[in-house]
């Protein structure tokens, strides 16, 4: 499974990029921005993104919004990841056509797992 984690803080990639390594049969890529991880995908189709609801610029539900609008990644499975774990803001963002809601602090141990239950 080719996954792409999307988020602006460089410590918490490099954590999620450890932590999904854990699974042998996850490859992982990061980006710091929309326009990093529209620069990966151009030259590495996941098949699933991780990605981060607040960011500069544009933020994740944006960026989902955008890609919605390309062939390419009109189906593309996204995780939304967010530090904004409030019941009402996490149903809020489960209907962004996100597959689902991991919320920030994630557990390393356990986030490779997560993502595997809510991908299906």
């Amino acid at each position: 499974m080719r996954v792409l984690y999307i988020d602006d803080e460089s410590d918490i990639r490099e954590i999620a990029e450890i932590a999904l390594g854990l699974d042998p049969e996850m490859e992982i890529r990061t980006a710091a921005s929309a326009a990093d991880a529209l620069a990966v995908m151009e030259e590495w189709l996941p098949d699933l993104a991780l990605l981060d609801v607040m960011m500069p610029h544009i933020d994740g539900p944006a960026l989902l919004s955008r890609l919605r609008t390309m062939d390419r990644y009109r189906t593309l499975p996204v995780i939304f990841i967010t530090a904004r774990a409030q019941r009402s803001e996490l149903h809020n963002f489960a209907t962004m056509d996100a597959i689902g809601v991991i919320a920030k602090p994630f557990d390393p141990m356990t986030l490779a797992a997560r993502v595997r239950e809510i991908a299906g």
